[in-house]
């Protein structure tokens, strides 16, 4: 069983949980505030939508992200042999759906509050499963160096 893909799905899920409480715990729902001036705010928004806020609500949108996770799972399981950069990227993945998942259940919608100005805001879920998709991008264009064999 590969250790590096569970254990980095599972400090994502602790590293958005903790963040998105605080935020919460922090901030009135749409509040906003400067983080880095003209490039980053905090913006507390209760996000009812898909990922990025950009799909529409679909009462079939909890069973279709819970399906992809058990794919997810599946797939990062399957890999066993796989390199260090897979683990971490179905890693990445599983964590930040698992996440985004857990809100769903409680709230019935997703805390988001990484804001760009540009782009909708999004969270640490949002950000993991983002960079582990580039990662297994990365993975598949790149071919694999083969070491020259030392007989």
């Amino acid at each position: 069983m590969p250790v590096l893909f569970f254990l980095v799905a599972a400090l994502v899920v602790v590293a958005d949980q903790l963040t998105k409480r605080a935020v919460a715990a922090s901030f009135l729902p749409d509040e906003s505030r400067i983080v880095v001036p003209h490039l980053l705010w905090f913006t507390y928004v209760h996000n009812y939508r898909g990922a990025f806020g950009l799909f529409g609500v679909h009462p079939l949108a909890l069973a279709v992200a819970a399906a992809i996770v058990v794919v997810i799972f599946y797939m990062g399981y399957r890999h066993g042999g796989a390199t260090v950069s897979t683990h971490v990227a179905f890693g990445l993945i599983l964590g930040g759906a698992i996440g985004n998942i857990l809100d769903r259940l409680r709230f019935h919608y997703v805390v988001d509050f990484i804001d760009l100005r540009w782009w909708p805001v999004f969270n640490v879920a949002d950000s993991c499963i983002t960079i582990g998709v580039v990662l297994l991008l990365i993975r598949m264009l790149v071919p694999e160096r083969k070491h020259p064999s030392t007989e």
